[in-house]
């Protein structure tokens, strides 16, 4: 039975009494209407920090174009193949074999056909060897599905792991690049009598892959009935055979070391024909605001200038997510092949970030999804290692080898659980990325941004047009990496 004092009980009797009686002052609902309220200004909850934008050094653009010229570059393809499935089998599209060294440029679709048909299907375990060190190189494969590891023997006897290749990677394209024309008169056979070049590595299936594989003797059968298909080899074995230097450039001779009075080479530095050119890239939309808005209900806070802010911030997240995901422009798109690595086991570790950091001079930045940056930190944890910091303008964010690594949310995150981490040299005087943009536009508000007046309706409603032009430029190609799939789920029953 409770003690608690009568007097803490609610009594109802009181409380209809009480209802009954008149009011005798005045209640908190009717004195609001005479209050003065204070107001926040209207909140977005889209806005992040787009790192990316700040980051960039932004180039001025006059004319809308800007061209990146670059020395001539005589090593182009050894990109990705595509391919298409239907059901269980898997068939590379004839015009991707253009990302082979060999074949860059050469446009003749029924020789390409003919070349795809030849391709054989192979299923391989996780472990199986693809090719072999000291075995015969005589086979091309495409990597359609899975990883492959590649490694070389060491100074020690120990294997050493010199790289990954993943969906759409090409394995042994070196292959058909010693194509001769005394081979293609002479057949196959005299061919095979001599024996081809041994392989100078070894690749075994870390996974179960799908590869396609084209024997170096059908290609010889091709290369027999097309005459354009020669004519093409011969005039890449003598772009071959130009000097250059390690990055595929057009070598510059020099001299050095001698003494007395030897002839010097002459040289000269030659240039990309065709340059690229970035072309700015827009971002729209049109503000409506009605008269009666706009002329009223302007106290304590101007609308038409609330209305502005949040569109503008919604277009500088619309520019952060071109920037990154554009396929004309983007980075992720614009990440020159050789400077996309795979991770070693899935989750990015210590070691994929120090090869990805090894690839470039300069690395200013590495830009991740937040769960990627997660995932990071679980595996510096699982080893014992901290995160570094960085003071970037008073912020502090995470580092790792003193390069600061920002957070991101625009690189995508597949269903699948990867995502990429960006690594960047920035600047025009490091030959990095930069931002394009042009200021000095008609009715400019914010740099590279304009709002223009465009009229007001029948209805009354002005409208304004809101405009942002940018884009971006890789100047080198080792300017820019990609560190791909990366897991960036925490495994199911991980408590570390």
């Amino acid at each position: 039975m409770s003690t608690q004092p009568s007097w803490h009980q609610p009594d109802q009797r009181s409380d209809q009494r009480s209802a009954g009686r008149a009011q005798l002052s005045l209640g908190i609902a009717a004195a609001r209407n005479l209050a003065t309220t204070t107001k926040s200004v209207p909140q977005m909850q889209g806005i992040s920090s787009r790192w990316l934008l700040r980051l960039l050094p932004w180039v001025e653009v006059k004319g809308g174009a800007y061209r990146v010229n670059r020395r001539l570059v005589y090593t182009v393809g050894d990109g990705r193949v595509t391919f298409v499935q239907e059901g269980a089998t898997v068939r590379v599209v004839p015009a991707e074999l253009g990302e082979l060294p060999l074949l860059r440029g050469f446009d003749d679709h029924d020789v390409l056909r003919a070349l795809a048909d030849r391709f054989e299907q192979r299923e391989l375990r996780a472990g199986e060897v693809v090719a072999e060190a000291g075995r015969p190189a005589d086979h091309v494969y495409l990597v359609a599905r899975g990883k492959v590891e590649k490694t070389r023997p060491g100074t020690y006897g120990e294997p050493h792991r010199t790289g990954v290749v993943t969906d759409g990677g090409i394995i042994g394209s070196d292959v058909i690049e010693d194509v001769q024309e005394e081979d293609v008169q002479a057949g196959v056979r005299e061919r095979e009598a001599r024996g081809p070049r041994p392989w100078g590595f070894t690749a075994r299936a870390l996974t179960p892959c799908t590869v396609l594989v084209l024997p170096r003797t059908a290609f010889d059968e091709v290369v027999a009935h097309s005459e354009r298909l020669r004519a093409h080899v011969a005039r890449r074995r003598a772009e071959a055979s130009r000097p250059r230097n390690k990055r595929g450039e057009a070598d510059i001779a020099l001299a050095s070391g001698h003494t007395g009075e030897p002839v010097l080479p002459g040289t000269f530095v030659d240039y990309e024909l065709r340059p690229r050119e970035y072309e700015l890239s827009v971002a729209q939309t049109v503000l409506r605001v009605h008269s009666r808005v706009a002329d009223l209900y302007n106290d304590p806070m101007d609308q038409l200038e609330q209305q502005l802010r949040l569109t503008i911030e919604a277009l500088r997240e619309r520019q952060e997510h071109e920037l990154v995901n554009n396929p004309e422009f983007g980075l992720l798109h614009n990440a020159d092949h050789g400077q996309r690595i795979p991770t070693h086991s899935g989750p990015p570790t210590p070691d994929d970030m120090d090869e990805l950091l090894s690839m470039r001079r300069g690395t200013s930045a590495f830009l991740a999804h937040p769960r990627a940056i997660a995932a990071f930190g679980r595996e510096c944890n699982k080893r014992g290692l901290a995160f570094g910091e960085a003071d970037v303008n008073g912020h502090r964010v995470p580092a790792w080898r003193g390069v600061p690594i920002y957070p991101c949310g625009k690189i995508p995150v597949t269903e699948q659980g990867t995502s990429s981490i960006l690594a960047m040299r920035t600047g025009e005087a490091e030959q990095g990325v930069v931002g394009l943009r042009q200021t000095g536009i008609p009715d400019e508000y914010e740099p590279g941004l304009n709002v223009r007046f465009m009229g007001i309706n029948d209805q009354a409603i002005i409208s304004y047009l809101v405009s942002t032009y940018y884009s971006a430029a890789v100047l080198v190609p080792d300017a820019l990496g990609v560190l791909e799939d990366v897991e960036v789920f925490r495994p199911s029953g991980d408590a570390g």
